[in-house]
This record gives structure tokens, C-alpha cells and sequence, in this order.
């Protein structure tokens, strides 16, 4: 079943928003291209989505990997259907926390610290990402 997340937060200079839409599936033999999050995760995108985008939702995703394959020994694809933003109060950044907030939401998974605060004497935001310091490296989740 398709379900959609709504991620937003309010700062006093706009806020940050994105919805993403998504559900999932065991594997199949399709051949279908999908993203390796983890083991026996995979990630499917939508057309035509950006580059960065596609990175920080399969970083969304993989905060949770390790419990998700644990709950789904034989497979887990998540299929991503849209991810829809106003250009206005969208960073990349932001896919990332929809993305986490769907799969907590999906699989009653718990908070793994992934985050955005304004920081309004900036007029910028900060992002939180848990126990992953550095969300690209090569050592977040081994």
C-alpha cells in the first residue's frame, strides 16, 4: 500500500518541506533498476529525480537498514513515487528526513536523531544526522 510522509518544519524565514511517497514489496526478479541501501535493501526512484535527491533519501532509508533487514530477512525493496517539494523551502537535505520519517512511520521504527533546527540569527538551518557524523563516508553504516 502507498503511503506519503509530510515533512515540515516552520522557522521564522519560511521553513522546510517535502512529501514523499512510497511502499514496499519483497524482492522480485524484475529487472527494474534499484539502489543496494543495505544486504537485503534496495531503494527504487522515481524518473527523472535529481542526483542529490536520490542520495540523501537512500541515506534516510539506510539510518534504519540494519532493522529493517532484521524484519525482513528474505528482502525489502522501497519503492519512492514521487517526492514533491516547494522550491522555496527545499534543500536536499530535507529528502533525507522525509525519507526516515516515512520508514519510522511505515515500520513503527524508532528515532534514530535525524534532524533540521533553524537557526534564525543565521537565517540558515542546521541538520542533525544521529549517530552518522559524516552521512557519506565510507564508515557510517558497516
Amino acid at each position: 500500500m502507498t503511503s506519503t510522509f509530510r515533512y515540515r518544519l516552520s522557522s521564522p524565514f519560511g521553513g522546510l518541506a517535502a512529501d514523499v511517497t512510497a511502499e514496499y514489496c519483497a524482492p522480485d526478479v524484475s529487472e527494474e533498476f534499484r539502489l543496494q541501501v543495505y544486504r537485503n535493501v534496495w531503494l527504487t526512484l522515481p524518473e527523472g529525480i535529481n542526483w542529490r535527491d536520490a542520495a540523501w533519501l537512500s541515506f534516510g532509508l539506510a539510518a534504519h537498514s540494519s532493522e529493517l533487514a532484521a524484519m525482513h530477512p528474505s528482502g525489502l525493496i522501497v519503492k519512492v513515487t514521487s517526492l514533491t517539494f516547494p522550491l522555496a523551502h527545499f534543500r536536499s537535505e530535507v529528502a533525507a528526513l522525509a525519507m526516515d520519517g516515512w520508514a519510522r512511520e511505515e515500520f513503527n521504527l524508532p528515532d534514530r536523531g535525524l534532524s533540521a533546527v533553524s537557526h534564525g540569527s543565521e537565517g540558515s538551518y542546521r541538520f542533525h544526522w544521529g549517530e552518522h557524523s559524516d552521512p557519506f563516508s565510507d564508515d557510517s553504516f558497516n
